[in-house]
């Protein structure tokens, strides 16, 4: 059995475009008919920028975790546009190996700026334009994000911001936005078989199955779905 959405005419933006879960989600997003929009802090044409046609997509580069930045380039988009319909909040990145006793200060900081933070800035810039649109935000946890765990409780703990600002959003919004999270977890992209080369990434997720479900929860068919936290473990 096969879903299809029709996005035609709408607009999204997905932070973090150009890594494997971001590039995954334009794809699907472009498939559907939507006009995409995509902000990363590397540049389209490099090494590390995994979307393949950068060309099909309006790219802003952008630092999610300033906010001029991020101001500009939400207001940008609209300006070019005339709407917003979607936010789709991808950025962000792991990092582990220490316990809290031995982790430096910057790596608190770190992920808490790329993985919280960028969240809750565009989040904040989109939802007046959302509310015209009556349209949608998913935003990217984690499946680690629902207990402490040895080694990572940093990145562990910047995840669980992204759940509790998403039920945040959805209560601040009733009938006007709708704010979901995915909970990924391990996925499988380059980043993380460079990170892990040992791993069996049989159980990992493909980037492709998780922007699907977050192409689900920004279409119509989830239109009774706001505030949750949808798990997309795979088959584990």
């Amino acid at each position: 059995m096969s879903a299809d959405f029709n996005f035609d005419g709408e607009v999204a933006l997905v932070t973090g475009i150009g890594g494997a879960l971001g590039s995954a989600v334009a794809d699907a997003f472009l498939e559907a008919g939507a006009t995409v929009c995509g902000s990363d802090i590397i540049e389209p044409n490099t090494e590390d920028f995994l979307l393949a046609e950068p060309e099909r997509v309006d790219f802003y580069r952008a630092d999610f975790s300033d906010e001029a930045d991020v101001a500009e380039t939400v207001e940008a988009v609209v300006d070019e546009h005339g709407r917003l319909d979607y936010l789709l909040n991808i950025a962000g990145t792991w990092r582990g190996g220490t316990p809290i006793s031995e982790t430096d200060v910057d790596t608190f900081d770190f992920l808490f700026d790329v993985n919280l933070k960028t969240m809750f800035l565009a989040s904040k810039h989109a939802i007046p334009y959302l509310r015209n649109a009556e349209g949608a935000i998913v935003s990217v946890s984690a499946r680690a994000s629902l207990e402490g765990g040895a080694g990572d409780g940093i990145y562990r703990a910047s995840k669980a911001g992204v759940r509790l600002l998403t039920e945040t959003i959805a209560a601040e919004n009733l009938g006007s936005v709708r704010a979901n999270a995915v909970m990924p977890s391990v996925i499988d992209t380059p980043m993380n078989r460079e990170m892990i080369p040992d791993a069996d990434t049989e159980s990992w997720v493909d980037p492709k199955d998780i922007a699907d479900v977050m192409l689900f929860l920004c279409s119509d068919a989830a239109t009774v779905t706001s505030g949750a936290a949808v798990p997309v473990y795979g088959e584990v």
